[in-house]
């Protein structure tokens, strides 16, 4: 029985509606920007399997750390113990992210990492005696699927069955200049009406959303409104952070720093699954007490195992590198040519662009997971090219570590959906 029938007997896949899409392509190895079926064929992973292996799948770096690592301490609670690869990612982690930030909780996955944040900005009020129960998010924005992730996302394809059990969330729309005065408005409408505990945002990039772009200029006086109210500042980086846009995290690119950060997908390179939550001294001090109740009591089996941390050092090492910066910039001017060469397209709607996420909006009329969006899939996975498009946005965000070659087929692909839908 071939791999896919095996597959069919026992798995449910994530995003998948299996009566439509009964069938799984079998992947039987990867290695930089190309993966590879049981026929031989390869593929440009044009994605980086959900932003994760950003550095290449099974980067010989990551894997020598990582095995080094396992032969040594492979897997520890981390309630009461702690370890030299979980110290020393601390350390480099906060010498590259925003000054700000102080302190980091481990955790498993991207979701788990804006729980915690969440939780954060709940508990940090209620630790301060003040009944703040009610979060702000943009409108569209994907931040998981745990619940309280949930209940902060604005996509009902992903939540509807589940909105009656939602934490109470306020929504405004993604500013593009002339709207700021009437979200500021709302903003303190909203707070007047029930104060807001937190505002979590993707900054510059909503990713789920159809990597859905706006300005670090737009976001500065909403972010001033919420430090001004007393409102807790999430920003969601799983997505955007490490180098995807152009600087190590979105947030550099803007003045006003967040109070907490959620990191996961390419923290630890693609290769083994952790979230980290980071904040400031100012939270973690809410929570620094006599009083055992106001410790934040969440914990994950595998917090900090040391595998992850240790392949998640050497992720920030290979960041760091002069080749990958390189790389960085290099992709980011493809980017940019292409996008030239697509002005005034008829099938294109728009272009957009930050750092080495690229996006267009095809000029078709299609459902986020219809039966055209598909067609499209099938159609590039013919080409060589692995692309999931959101509807009909079609997205680029591959390996810092993709050849001018690979990229080329990636655009080749997509002239080719131009010429034929």
């Amino acid at each position: 029985m071939n791999l896919t029938k095996r597959d069919q007997k026992h798995i449910w896949h994530p995003l998948t509606q299996h009566k439509l899409h009964p069938e799984a392509k079998p992947i039987v190895r990867a290695k930089g920007a190309l993966l590879y079926d049981e026929e031989g064929k390869d593929y440009v992973d044009a994605i980086s399997s959900w932003y994760t292996a950003m550095y290449g799948h099974c980067n010989d770096f990551i894997i020598e750390r990582a095995h080094k690592q396992m032969q040594q301490l492979d897997q520890i609670i981390f309630s009461g113990f702690t370890h030299e690869p979980a110290v020393e990612l601390s350390e480099k982690l906060m010498a590259i992210l925003p000054a700000n930030q102080q302190k980091l909780m481990f955790n498993d996955n991207g979701s788990t990492a804006t729980e915690i944040g969440i939780k954060m900005a709940l508990q940090y009020h209620h630790n301060k005696g003040q009944n703040r129960k009610t979060l702000l998010a943009f409108e569209e924005g994907f931040h998981g699927d745990t619940l309280g992730a949930m209940s902060v996302s604005g996509l009902s394809v992903y939540n509807g069955p589940f909105e009656e059990f939602f934490i109470d969330v306020k929504r405004i729309a993604l500013p593009d200049g002339e709207n700021i005065p009437q979200i500021l408005k709302a903003i303190e409408g909203f707070h007047e009406e029930s104060p807001l505990a937190g505002f979590i945002y993707e900054p510059l990039v909503q990713g789920a959303a159809g990597m859905k772009m706006y300005q670090a200029r737009h976001l500065e006086p909403i972010l001033e409104k919420c430090k001004e109210l007393g409102i807790i500042t999430i920003a969601d980086e799983v997505m955007t952070g490490f180098g995807k846009t152009g600087s190590f995290f979105a947030s550099d690119h803007i003045s006003t720093k967040p109070d907490v950060m959620c990191l996961s997908k390419a923290l630890t390179a693609g290769l083994v699954p952790m979230g980290i939550t980071t904040c400031t001294q100012k939270i973690y001090d809410a929570f620094y007490d006599d009083d055992l109740g106001k410790g934040l009591f969440h914990a994950h089996t595998y917090s900090a195992n040391p595998i992850a941390c240790a392949t998640a050092i050497a992720g920030i090492e290979l960041l760091q590198s002069d080749e990958i910066q390189k790389n960085i910039k290099a992709i980011t001017g493809w980017h940019q040519k292409f996008a030239r060469e697509l002005e005034g397209h008829p099938k294109v709607r728009v272009t957009r662009q930050q750092g080495i996420i690229f996006a267009l909006e095809l000029n078709l009329e299609m459902e986020r997971y219809g039966n055209l969006r598909y067609q499209i899939y099938e159609f590039c996975m013919a080409e060589g090219v692995y692309l999931r498009p959101l509807g009909a946005t079609i997205y680029i965000l591959a390996p810092y570590v993709t050849t001018r070659e690979q990229m080329d087929r990636v655009y080749a692909a997509i002239r080719k959906v131009l010429d034929n839908f």
